[in-house]
């Protein structure tokens, strides 16, 4: 056992050079969980946090396939099936260029915490490839997905690992992955998430995390004496996550300013709603990640190559990728009145950030806020096993209990007077549940 974090930080880096995101990840949770785990000694001698930092499985494969010009492509497809000790392997699957193994390890450890929040009976685990949707017709896009589940199915199954989508990764590549797994194994099961309604999905799935986290976002104001209604947001991305959350915003009376891309940022003054939000459908539908059209198309201000933190604005909801807000952003932010921030993307903010953000706002981690998703997957594996499909207001309405449970069990374990230290709640809650489990089931 080592005897303070720098020295287990540094085992961990030495076991794993250059896994840097995996590490960011893993030491955010230790420093959190340190003093709980030093005062339980069933849990050292068991070494639970050694053994929860190593994946009990990683798959890695080779994907070829064939392009539209009889070209042979080869890509990498990865499965980390990070912790089962509370259920099957629950997880996204990402097909991005930027897909390493450090990426996929540090999503799937945050997975497995993420999914013990949920209350509901799910592991953590994570997949994906470096292949890109991006240019492809969709006839690559179906080989590459069939040559992908063709090594993949060997390791999946509704009660071992049920994958989700993840960037990259919609209903079209559900769909294509789904019919390859049907037709190899002869078995229409629930195995994937964010499946078509009319063959196994849910209800709400698309729009789930970011409702979801507008729901945390309503639970943290409303321990604070506020509401959403009247405040203003800026969201980044324009994905599913940031549609749901600019749905639900809207639908609350909140007014969300700011959308982005990787081109920049658009700022409309008077809200992003009504046909505003139609248009962003239309605009993802492109399969083209830039968002100036929008400028374009509603004559509003877009800031090239810019990041939209520097708006003045009461609340911000990252809801891109990992690592989006960094220190000088989180500074702006504070410096414009921005009161609280809520990453609906995993690890949205760099550690240098988080760390100033608790000390100066109200902050809280991805793992407690996006979490609607996942829950949403896990009640569409509900659905899937009673052979039932729920009313669009039935399963809103677990999720919004899910997201205040979350929410609950944020500020038991996270509270230190009249603030609360949401990280700290999120990863001890999330912490205690899957070391209990893991000690329950013995060193395996």
């Amino acid at each position: 056992m080592s005897n303070n974090i720098n020295d287990f930080i540094e085992a961990l880096e030495a076991k794993t050079p250059g896994e840097r995101e995996f590490h960011q990840a893993v030491q955010e949770v230790v420093e959190s969980i340190w003093e709980v785990y030093q005062r339980n000694p069933r849990y050292q001698k068991a070494k639970i946090l050694e053994r929860m930092v190593e994946p009990e499985r990683v798959i890695m494969f080779r994907v070829p396939w064939i392009d539209d010009q009889g070209e042979v492509q080869i890509n990498r497809g990865y499965r980390v099936e990070f912790n089962s000790a509370l259920g099957p392997y629950k997880g996204g699957l990402r097909f991005h260029p930027t897909v390493t193994l450090s990426i996929l390890k540090f999503l799937g450890f945050e997975q497995t915490f993420k999914n013990s929040l949920t209350t509901l009976p799910m592991g953590g685990g994570k997949g994906g490839s470096d292949f890109s949707p991006k240019g492809k017709t969709d006839n690559e896009i179906m080989r590459f997905c069939q040559s992908f589940m063709t090594e993949l199915q060997r390791h999946i199954g509704p009660n071992t690992d049920v994958p989700a989508g993840d960037i990259g990764v919609g209903g079209r590549e559900i769909g294509y992955l789904f019919g390859q797994y049907k037709r190899i194994r002869n078995e229409f099961t629930g195995v994937l998430t964010g499946k078509g309604l009319a063959w196994g999905g849910s209800l709400i799935r698309p729009e789930a995390t970011g409702f979801g986290a507008v729901y945390f976002v309503h639970h943290m104001l409303e321990n604070l004496g506020k509401d959403i209604a009247g405040h203003t947001f800026s969201v980044s991305g324009f994905g599913n996550v940031a549609w749901g959350a600019i749905s639900k915003i809207n639908e609350l009376g909140g007014k969300v300013v700011t959308i982005s891309g990787p081109d920049g940022y658009v700022y409309d003054p008077d809200g992003i709603k009504d046909e505003k939000v139609e248009y962003l459908l239309e605009l993802r539908a492109t399969n083209n990640d830039i968002v100036e059209p929008y400028a374009q198309e509603f004559n509003v201000e877009f800031f090239s190559d810019r990041k939209p933190w520097e708006v003045p604005v009461d609340i911000a909801i990252p809801c891109a990728t990992q690592n989006e807000v960094d220190l000088d952003d989180a500074k702006l932010l504070v410096q414009n009145g921005c009161f609280l921030l809520a990453e609906a993307s995993n690890m949205g903010c760099t550690a240098d950030a988080v760390e100033y953000l608790i000390e100066n706002l109200h902050y809280a981690p991805g793992k407690a806020v996006n979490a609607g998703g996942v829950a949403v997957s896990g009640l569409e594996m509900t659905q899937n096993s009673q052979r039932l499909n729920w009313t669009r207001e039935e399963v809103d309405k677990r999720l919004h209990i899910i997201m205040r449970e979350i929410h609950d069990t944020c500020v038991k374990h996270g509270k230190n007077g009249s603030r609360i230290n949401y990280v700290k709640g999120a990863n001890v809650g999330g912490f205690v549940k899957v070391a209990d489990a893991m000690l329950a089931q013995g060193v395996v």
